[in-house]
């Protein structure tokens, strides 16, 4: 599978945001730190979020579709016969560890993060990796609460939508990225050599390989 990180030609091509035109960036309900987890609480995901977030040039807006979609608490969300683009061709579905179908209350949720981010006009999105929704890097297929869980690379239902309306999202585990997008509001956030995106951390490569 083809990493979803934007690649430099697409970082190069966000604009330059101002304090009278900030950046607009759609932000998963949790990394906000909105109690919209499974469980009420938002994971403590906040800590997610880079510093450069908190600049008057940047505009969050945060969103949960599995909220929107399903409600809060609820039962688990999982991804069972393939990833969100498959989800969305019908081709997969969304099932609790009960394995009563979320299908519809997922792709409801999907729908209104896709017309939030077109009503806004987002310049991209950073979402949290590893879910049903918001998966952006690896996901999961089957049901979590069963070991051993069966990780995959590929993307959530929101993330599959959002990026076949054609917007950019990136996952919060790709400081690499983040940083290079905050070095557009200050050269200090600019990643080192050393930094690098989860499609490139060792536990990605140890489990999946490259797919340089």
């Amino acid at each position: 599978m083809a990493k979803l990180v934007m690649n430099m030609q697409e970082l190069e091509s966000i604009r330059i945001p101002t304090e009278q035109d900030p950046w607009r960036i759609l932000l998963s309900g949790c990394i906000a730190g909105l109690p919209c987890g499974v469980d009420g609480t938002d994971y403590g995901m906040p800590g997610a979020q880079p510093a450069w977030f908190a600049d008057p040039r940047v505009r969050t807006l945060a969103f949960c579709p599995e909220d929107h979609g399903l409600g809060t608490p609820r039962r688990m969300p999982d991804l069972h016969g393939g990833d969100g683009f498959q989800v969305l061709d019908e081709k997969a579905r969304i099932l609790d560890e009960e394995r009563n179908d979320l299908t519809a209350g997922m792709l409801e949720g999907a729908t209104a993060m896709v017309e939030l981010a077109q009503r806004e006009r987002i310049d991209f999105a950073v979402l949290t990796d590893r879910s049903a929704a918001c998966g952006s890097q690896v996901i999961s297929i089957g049901c979590r609460l069963d070991e051993p869980v069966q990780h995959v690379q590929g993307v959530g239902v929101a993330t599959a939508m959002l990026l076949r309306h054609g917007f950019h999202v990136v996952s919060q585990r790709d400081p690499r990225t983040l940083g290079f997008l905050g070095g557009n509001l200050d050269s200090q956030y600019a990643p080192g050599p050393e930094v690098v995106d989860h499609h490139q951390s060792p536990w990605v490569l140890e489990h999946f390989g490259s797919d340089e």
